[in-house]
C-alpha cells in the first residue's frame, strides 16, 4: 500500500492520495465498531482550575430556545484591533470541541492564531468556541433531549453575527473541530454547505451511520441510540449521503482539507473511506496523513502549526473573490 506522508511544511495533493480500487474495496468492508459515552451536556461551565483563558478571549452565554429557554456556554477569541476599528468586520472559525469537551477548549489554536495574526502572517479573524457535549457528535437527539445541530445552526451562528462584526454570509465563516469536533464540522458542512466556504477536518471519523444503521442487530447499538429508532434519521445524518445529495453546493465551493495521524487506528479507516468518497465524486480537496502520529491534538497542531491556519485563510480569500 501507498504510504501517505504530510511533512510539517507540506500540503499533500488530493491527485498523489488516491487509494487503489482494491485497497478502497477492502477498506469499505471493514466497519468499525462505534463507541460513545452516553450523551450528556452541562450548558454553562466554568473554567477549569489552573487553566487560564488565551489573549483576547472571553467567555459568555446565550439563550437558546431549542434547549428549553436555557442558557449555554460559549468562548469568543476577538482578534488584535476589534476594538479600534469599529467599521472593521471580521470572519468566523467555528471551532468544534471533541467527545468529553466543552466551550473552554482549542486554547492551543486560538494562541496558534494569535502570535500568527500579531506577526502578520494571517489576517484578523474571530474564533467562535461553542459547547456540544458529551457524545452528542453535534446531531439532534431523536428524544428532543438534546438539540444541538439546531442550536448550532439556527441559534448560535445567528447570535454571533447579531453580537459582533462578523462578515455574516458563508463568505465569511469557516468551520473545523478534532475528533468528534472534526466528524460534526464535517457532517454539518456536508448538510449546510452554504453557510461555510471552508473546512478543517482533523481527525474526526466519518463513519457511514446509514450503513451502521442497516448492519446493527439493535438501533441501540450505533452511537448509543442517538438517533433513535427510525432509518430516514440515519440517512439524514449520514456523511456520505449528504455529500451525494449536495454535492452541486459542495464541488468547486466548500473547500474541503482532512487531516489524520497514521497510527489514529480509531479513526483512520473511515476518513479514508470518505477521502475515497471524495474522489469518487470528483471533489477537489487536500488530505493529510501525519506519519506515527496518533489522536492527538497538541501534537498535530505542532507539526502544522506553520501552516495551521492557511487552508481557511486562502479560502476566504477565495470566496471574497467569488471563487
Amino acid at each position: 500500500m501507498k504510504r501517505l506522508l504530510a511533512p510539517t511544511a507540506l500540503l499533500l495533493s488530493l491527485a498523489t492520495l488516491t487509494l487503489s480500487g482494491q485497497e478502497a474495496a477492502q477498506q469499505k468492508k471493514k466497519k468499525p465498531a462505534e463507541k460513545s459515552r452516553p450523551a450528556s451536556i452541562t450548558w454553562v461551565n466554568e473554567l477549569p482550575a489552573g487553566k487560564e483563558l488565551p489573549p483576547n478571549t472571553t467567555h459568555h452565554t446565550f439563550t437558546s430556545a431549542a434547549a428549553g429557554g436555557i442558557d449555554v456556554g460559549y468562548c469568543l477569541y476577538l482578534p488584535p484591533g476589534y476594538d479600534e476599528n469599529p467599521d472593521a468586520r471580521y470572519p468566523v472559525i467555528y471551532n468544534l470541541h471533541g467527545n468529553g469537551g466543552n466551550e473552554f477548549h482549542s486554547f492551543e489554536d486560538i494562541a496558534v492564531l494569535h502570535e500568527g495574526i500579531l506577526a502578520g502572517k494571517w489576517p484578523p479573524m474571530i474564533v467562535a468556541l461553542p459547547n456540544g457535549g458529551t457524545s452528542t457528535f453535534y446531531k439532534d437527539s431523536w428524544d428532543g433531549k438534546f438539540p444541538i445541530e439546531t442550536m448550532f445552526i439556527t441559534e448560535f451562528i445567528p447570535h454571533i453575527d447579531a453580537t459582533y462584526r462578523t462578515i455574516a454570509s458563508r463568505a465569511g465563516r469557516c468551520i473545523e473541530g478534532f475528533s468528534m469536533g472534526g466528524r460534526g464540522s464535517l457532517r454539518l458542512a456536508m448538510k449546510y454547505p452554504d453557510l461555510f466556504c471552508s473546512l478543517f477536518c482533523q481527525a474526526g471519523n466519518v463513519p457511514a451511520t446509514l450503513q451502521n444503521f442497516d448492519e446493527a442487530d439493535d438501533w441501540h447499538e450505533v452511537i448509543g441510540g442517538f438517533l433513535g429508532p427510525d432509518r430516514p434519521n440515519y440517512e439524514a445524518n449520514d456523511a456520505f449521503r449528504l455529500l451525494e445529495k449536495n454535492l452541486d453546493q459542495i464541488r468547486g465551493k466548500l473547500r474541503i482539507q482532512i487531516a489524520c495521524g497514521t497510527k489514529d487506528g480509531g479513526h483512520l479507516p473511515t476518513i479514508r473511506n470518505f477521502h475515497q468518497h471524495l474522489i469518487d465524486h470528483d471533489v477537489d480537496h487536500t488530505y493529510l496523513e501525519l506519519e506515527g502520529l496518533g489522536h492527538q491534538r497538541t501534537l498535530m497542531i505542532e507539526r502544522l502549526k506553520p501552516i495551521w491556519f492557511d487552508y481557511h485563510v486562502e479560502s476566504l480569500r477565495r470566496a471574497a473573490a467569488g471563487k
